[in-house]
C-alpha cells in the first residue's frame, strides 16, 4: 500500500523534511497554516536579526510534524549570530539533525536536572536544558512545550547572551494580524 512516510533503515518511518525554499510572509503562513506542532518566532526579534528560513518535516496529507524558523543578525560579542527554533512532535529528529546529533531526540538526562535557561514561550515560562554531545560551534538547548520538543540552536555557543527577558518565542499559528517581519537571505544552517 502506498505510504507518504520515508523510510529509513535504522529508524523505521520518517517524516519527510520538504524542500528549502527562500523565507517570505507566504511560506510562513502556508506552513503554520497546515502545522501540527508549534511555528516558533523569536519576538521580539533581537535587534538587527532578520528572518532566514523556514523548513518543516511532514505531507500535504497529515501537516507538518517538525518545523524549523531560523533567524540571523549580529552576534553579542561580534560577528554574525544566528538562532534555529525548532518545534518537533517525538522522535521526528529534525532538531537533532539540526543540533549535529545521531538520533532522533536530545538524548538521556534531560529534565533531571535543572535547567540551564528559561525562556517565555507563548506568555510562559518554559525550562530548557542544554544538550551534551553537540558540536562545539553552536550551544543547543531542549525542552517541551504545548506536547512538543522545543529546541532552541545558537551560534555561536554565547548566542544565549542575546536572550533577555524581553525575548520569547510565539507561535505563527496563533497569529491573527500580518506581521511585519524583514526577511534576509535563507541560512546554510537549515541544511543540517
Amino acid at each position: 500500500m502506498w505510504r507518504s512516510e520515508w523510510t529509513c533503515a535504522l529508524h523505521g518511518e520518517v517524516a519527510p523534511v520538504q524542500p528549502l525554499v527562500p523565507p517570505s510572509a507566504p511560506v510562513l503562513h502556508a506552513v503554520a497554516h497546515r502545522s501540527s506542532v508549534p511555528v516558533w518566532l523569536p519576538w521580539p526579534l533581537p535587534a538587527g536579526y532578520v528572518v532566514t528560513g523556514i523548513l518543516h518535516a511532514g505531507d500535504d496529507r497529515a501537516g507538518a510534524r517538525a518545523t524549523a524558523v531560523a533567524c540571523t543578525g549580529p552576534a553579542p560579542l561580534g560577528g554574525a549570530g544566528e538562532i534555529v527554533v525548532v518545534a518537533e512532535a517525538p522522535a521526528t529528529g529534525l532538531g537533532a539533525r539540526l543540533a549535529g546529533l545521531p538520533g532522533p531526540d536530545p538524548g538521556d538526562g534531560i529534565g533531571t536536572r535543572p535547567p540551564e535557561l528559561k525562556i517565555a514561550v507563548g506568555g510562559h515560562p518554559t525550562a530548557l536544558w542544554l544538550v551534551p554531545g553537540t558540536p562545539q560551534d553552536r550551544a543547543v538547548y531542549v525542552g517541551e512545550a504545548l506536547g512538543s520538543w522545543l529546541w532552541l540552536l545558537l551560534w555561536p555557543p554565547d548566542g544565549d547572551l542575546l536572550l533577555d527577558d524581553s525575548t520569547g518565542l510565539m507561535d505563527l499559528r496563533e497569529v491573527t494580524v500580518e506581521l511585519d517581519l524583514p526577511f534576509g537571505a535563507l541560512s546554510p544552517r537549515l541544511r543540517g
